[in-house]
Parts: C-alpha cells; sequence; structure tokens
C-alpha cells in the first residue's frame, strides 16, 4: 500500500531526476526504435502508438507558463519524456481532451479553454494526428472547435471527432503510416452539459454504432489499409471496463464486410484511470489508455486519486496482408506504463526511471495487473520499454 500521494510524487520526481539527467541516453533510445529491424522475411509493416487524455488543468497552464520563462507558454519539456516513445514510430496517435483558448483566456476546469501552445507541443513531441472528440469539445462552443483545429492544422498535426463544417464532418481523416493508409476515426458518448449546436448537429461525432460501421466502411472504400477508431467512453474512475464499453466493442469488432473486419484497432479514453486491453474477435481494444498529462485529479468521492495520473501508451506493430484483399495484422502488442509527476509536471516512462525503486515498480505493477486483468497476456500483450 502506498504510504501518500504526496510521498508516491516525492519518489517519482527522483525517477524523473535520473531520467532527464540521461538525455543522451534517451536520444540515443530513440535512434534504436527508429532504427528497429523491419519484420522476419522483409516484409515492410509500421508500428503505430496511441497515449490517452492530454488534459491541461490550471496548474497544468500555469507550469507551462513557468517553463517558458514567465512569458507565453511552453508544453513541450512537460511531453519530453512520452517523445522517445512517440517520435520513432510510424503513426503516433494523441487523445486532445480540451479545446485551446485566446488571448490569454485559458481556464482548467470545470470548463477547459487551453493555450494553443499544446498544440506546439504536440507537434514536437511526434504526434501525427489527434482525437478532438469529447465532453469537453463544446466547452467553448463551435468557436473553440474552429481554434483549436485551425491552431492543429497550423503545426501539422491531423485531427478527427470535431468539425468547422460539414464537409470536414464528412470527410475522412487519412494518415500515411509507411506503406499503408491508416484512418482515424473518433467518437464521444457525451459532450458533458453542452447539446450540439443548433443546426450543427455533425460539430462533434457523438458515439453510435450505426456511424461507426458507416464511416468505418466509407474509409475502407476511400482506400483505408487500417481503420483506427477512438471512443471517448466508459465510467470515470473504474479500472474494468463498463458492461456498455464491453458489449460495444464485441459487436463493432465482430463487424465485418466481405469477410473482412471493419475496424482494426480500438483505442479509448475518459476514464481517467488506465484500463484493460484485451483482444476481441481478433482485434485489440485498449479501453481505457488513462490521463497522459493532467493536474492533482480527484474521484467521483472528492479525493485525490493518483490514478488520475497514471496512464498507458499502446504500441502495436502491423505487417501487411498475406493475400490481396486481406487484413493487415497486428504481429506485435505492447503497453508502456507512464505517469504524469504533478510536481515536476513531466511525463515519466515508468520503464526508463528509476526501475529499482520501490515506489516505482508498486505504480508499474498496479498498472500491468490492470491492463492485464482480462487475460491479454495470452494474446502476447507485453509491456515495453
Amino acid at each position: 500500500m502506498i504510504a501518500s500521494a504526496r510521498a508516491r510524487r516525492r519518489l517519482l520526481a527522483l525517477a524523473l531526476t535520473a531520467v532527464l539527467a540521461a538525455g543522451a541516453a534517451c536520444q540515443a533510445h530513440e535512434r534504436e526504435q527508429a532504427g528497429r529491424p523491419a519484420p522476419p522475411g522483409g516484409v515492410r509493416g509500421f508500428t503505430l502508438v496511441a497515449s490517452g487524455d492530454v488534459l491541461p488543468h490550471a496548474s497544468i497552464i500555469e507550469r507551462a507558463r513557468f517553463d517558458a520563462g514567465g512569458s507565453g507558454y511552453d508544453f513541450r519539456p512537460m511531453l519530453a519524456g512520452a517523445r522517445p516513445l512517440v517520435a520513432p514510430a510510424g503513426l503516433a496517435l494523441c487523445h486532445m481532451a480540451t479545446v485551446y483558448g485566446a488571448n490569454g483566456d485559458y481556464t482548467g476546469r470545470p470548463l477547459f479553454k487551453s493555450p494553443p501552445e499544446v498544440a506546439q507541443a504536440l507537434a514536437a513531441t511526434g504526434y501525427d494526428s489527434c482525437s478532438t472528440a469529447s465532453d469537453h469539445s463544446l466547452d467553448d462552443g463551435t468557436e473553440g472547435i474552429r481554434r483549436t483545429l485551425e491552431t492543429l492544422d497550423g503545426n501539422g498535426v491531423k485531427h478527427v471527432g470535431s468539425a468547422r463544417t460539414v464537409a470536414e464532418a464528412n470527410s475522412v481523416t487519412m494518415l500515411r503510416a509507411g506503406p499503408a493508409k491508416v484512418a482515424h476515426l473518433a467518437y464521444t458518448q457525451g459532450t458533458g452539459d453542452f447539446a450540439p449546436p443548433a443546426g450543427q448537429p455533425w460539430a462533434v461525432s457523438l458515439l453510435d454504432e450505426g456511424k461507426i460501421v458507416a464511416d468505418a466502411r466509407a474509409a475502407r472504400k476511400a482506400g483505408a489499409d487500417v481503420v483506427v477508431v477512438s471512443l471517448n467512453w466508459g465510467t470515470a474512475w473504474q479500472d474494468a471496463p463498463d458492461d456498455r464499453q464491453l458489449a460495444l466493442a464485441r459487436r463493432l469488432t465482430a463487424s465485418r464486410d466481405g469477410g473482412r473486419p471493419d475496424i482494426d484497432l480500438i483505442l479509448g479514453t475518459h476514464a481517467h484511470v488506465p484500463q484493460a486491453y484485451e483482444k476481441v474477435n481478433g482485434t485489440w481494444v485498449a479501453y481505457g489508455l488513462g490521463d497522459e498529462v493532467a493536474g492533482e485529479m480527484y474521484n467521483d468521492q472528492g479525493v485525490q486519486d493518483p490514478r488520475g495520473n497514471e496512464s498507458t501508451l499502446g504500441r502495436f506493430t502491423f505487417v501487411p496482408p498475406k493475400r490481396p484483399g486481406g487484413r493487415w495484422e497486428v504481429t506485435r502488442a505492447e503497453f508502456v506504463p507512464l505517469f504524469f509527476d504533478v510536481d515536476a509536471g513531466r511525463v515519466v516512462n515508468l520503464n526508463r526511471a528509476l526501475a529499482e525503486g520501490a515506489e516505482v515498480r508498486s505504480v508499474r505493477d498496479r498498472i500491468r495487473e490492470v491492463v492485464l486483468s482480462r487475460g491479454a497476456a495470452k494474446d502476447g500483450l507485453v509491456m515495453g520499454q
């Protein structure tokens, strides 16, 4: 049992210090990852990584101001610990859980308006695309959506899940990953206290099973080799996926067209805690990735809960089909345990920190227990570095 959240953070801060002092080693690791050997037989595939909610509370915004020297905001140091995992991937996906404000009007909960400099940090870390469908998508109305998507566009980061026009809402976000075309789709189970704007029901993609399947099939027709679906779903603070998640995952992964699965990977966010990974009907589902960046988190009982700063980064290696028209297969599935140190304001890779420290091990082991709780190890899921 962990003595206290404060004690946990102190020990994790020591781990973070070691990580930051080993900057050269991280760069070497990044080069090593980028130079990973091709799959056996010379088959050219790609590696996809995905991480959890980027949720800048007021304390996170203040930290970014401090890191910028008091003028402007710099979120890049916060994400530096994730960059060796993100940058080498063939495709890297994030979840931008909030919208961007403007002219210094930046707020944390309950209504989030984040500095647009977050997008610069996402691009610098190596993210290619972000899901933007969440319960905070309408925290600043359609103007917030417009600013957010324009800012992501300006930083070269693709996006999916919210839209400025009906044409954008109906388009397919297609990404290139090595030799593959990857479609990224995103949906949310709700938009908090705000209803979709009048006359613009398409502004945020709501979770609807029929629409998800239809969109996935449209993406296939548009040329997608791999279809990835990001879902903002589940019950907050619940380690185990809820019944709706389990039932929807079964139905979505069972959906096929011409014998080929419509969806190749499901990535979940919103629960604020890591949840299980599971292979369902032959398709990997990460029910909840947790919060990659967040301030001090308080659970439904109003108690500070360090699980709200725990997350995983999923890493999936895809290889081309063995026959024309077949499915791109995941040959390696991994998760990397992460922790956001709220005192230092940094993402920590728990497998590259002071791995022998008892406190670090206890956090890492708890995350591993949750992630593997639905038997994913038997299907080959491993904890990566």
